[in-house]
This record gives structure tokens, sequence and C-alpha cells, in this order.
């Protein structure tokens, strides 16, 4: 089920910084994922939110290990991992992941940064890594889709500062790339995923539709690109990579059964994953 990106593929992202894979995930897949969110009563306590400077909160939560549920499955298999080392040219491993809950007419936006404008603190010393969008819901301008400026992520990376309780990237820069480089509303089916660079300069506006937003972001870090000194993300921790066909597997259990399998979180590894409110 996993097909390698091409050649072409790869010079696109090179060129753009983004690259966007349609129906990476099937509609079942979707589904489980969609269902075992909604219903994850672990996921909403360990949900936090961060205001957006526009009167508005985004709500997510956070956890550094993929574990052995239906969200890890989704992280481990082939079809993500096997992109993520093909568009680092290296080992991946996994830094962490999140689930955005972008509500119905409350969801907050986010303001334009880099992800590696928040994770150069934390010593990680190039921005090969890349993140990975699953449109869990459909992502269209009415409902706050992801924003990006097409190869952004060749300007570097740009001071931040807080915008509320978010680190945005500089705004008269910003403003002066929008200038020069096309912005794009990258609006995805459920299913879709986008993978982009840690430099590329992204964004999301408020959700005042009818319509719920949801989404999973999986990012990984290259081996060779392992962080200088300890942080709230870990350090290099191989990925015990699955067969494409345990997204099923795992996810029919996790409503078939009640096993700490199927718990949100591996409290051996993510006792203290609320600590990343901090991020």
């Amino acid at each position: 089920m996993s097909t390698p990106i091409s050649q072409l593929d790869r010079e696109q992202y090179q060129r753009d910084g983004f690259l966007l894979r349609k129906s990476l995930f099937d509609a079942q897949e979707i589904d489980l994922l969609h269902r075992s969110a909604r219903e994850d009563k672990q996921l909403d306590d360990h949900a936090f939110g961060r205001a957006d400077g526009e009167g508005g909160t985004v709500r997510l939560s956070l956890w550094n290990h993929p574990g052995q549920g239906i969200y890890g499955a989704f992280a481990r298999c082939h079809r993500m991992v096997d992109t993520a080392e093909q568009l680092l040219d290296d080992e991946p491993y996994h830094y962490h992941s999140k689930m955005i809950m972008k509500d119905a007419r409350v969801g907050g936006a986010w303001a334009w940064h880099q992800d590696y404008g928040y994770w150069y603190a934390n010593g990680v010393l190039t921005p090969n890594l890349v993140s990975a969008f699953i449109a869990v819901d459909p992502a269209t301008r009415e409902n706050g889709c992801l924003q990006v400026i097409r190869g952004s992520h060749h300007c570097g990376r740009i001071h931040h500062q807080l915008t509320g309780d978010q680190a945005g990237a500089d705004v008269e820069r910003v403003a002066e790339i929008l200038k020069r480089m096309e912005l794009i509303y990258v609006e995805m089916d459920p299913g879709d995923v986008l993978f982009f660079h840690s430099n590329l300069l992204h964004r999301s506006d408020q959700n005042k539709s009818a319509h719920s937003r949801w989404s999973m972001i999986c990012c990984y870090n290259a081996k060779s690109n392992d962080p200088y000194k300890d942080s709230h993300h870990p350090r290099y921790t191989p990925i015990d990579r699955l067969d494409d066909s345990a997204i099923k597997q795992i996810g029919v259990k996790r409503f078939d059964t009640d096993t700490a399998e199927a718990a949100f979180l591996d409290p051996n590894h993510d006792a203290s994953a609320k600590s990343l409110r901090d991020e």
C-alpha cells in the first residue's frame, strides 16, 4: 500500500517546501481515526488552548511518543514514515504528534509561523524536519484550512515573537515575503496528507463556519539532526515501523476491546506529556 514518492515529488518539495499526497488514507482508515479522536476522553482531557491574539483560542492535544494505539498506527505506518524518510534523505524519528481541534464556530487561528521557529530552541541544529498534516475533517477556506507561502522555507529561520499565546513570525518580514511569494490555501479532503518543511511559513484562520476542522499532525526529525541537548521533545528514538494494514487492525480493536493497547497515551513514556503545554 505504501507508494514511494517520485523524483518529481522530491523536486517539488525542495522547490515549494511542501508536498500534498491525495487520499493517502482511505475512508475506513480516516473514519477510525475520526471516531477514535471524537470519542477519546483522554485526548479531550489532555487538550489545552492557545490564544490566537484575535479573540479566539486554538485547542490541541500533543504527545511525544507514537504509542501502540490508533494514533501511533498512523504515525508509524510505512506510508508516513517512508515518505518522511525520502523527504529528509535520512532515517526519520518521531519528534511528536498533535491533534488540532478546530471546532465549528469557535476554533481559533494560528499566526504565521515556522515550526523550526519553535524547535530551534530545543537544540535542533538544522531545519531538516518534516511535518505531516493529516486531514481528519474536510479542510476548506471556510473552516480555517492551512495556508502556506510557497517557497518560503528558502528564507531561512525567521525571528518569532508572541502573538497572544502563540509565537508568530516577524510580521513585517512576512508581509514583505507575501509580496514576492505565492500564498496558497491548502484545501484538503479527509485522508489527504500535506508534508511540509519545518521552515515553511504557514498559518490558518479562525473557524467561523458550522463545520469542524480537526487534523492530526505527525512531526519527524532526521536521525543525523539529533538535538545536542535534552528538551521537552525526544532525542533520537528509532521508529518501529508498522505495515499499512495495521491501521485497520488496531483501529477496529480500539472499539472491540478496552485494553491498554488502545489507550491514547503510554503512561511509561508520556506520563509527563502535559508539560508540553510550554511549547
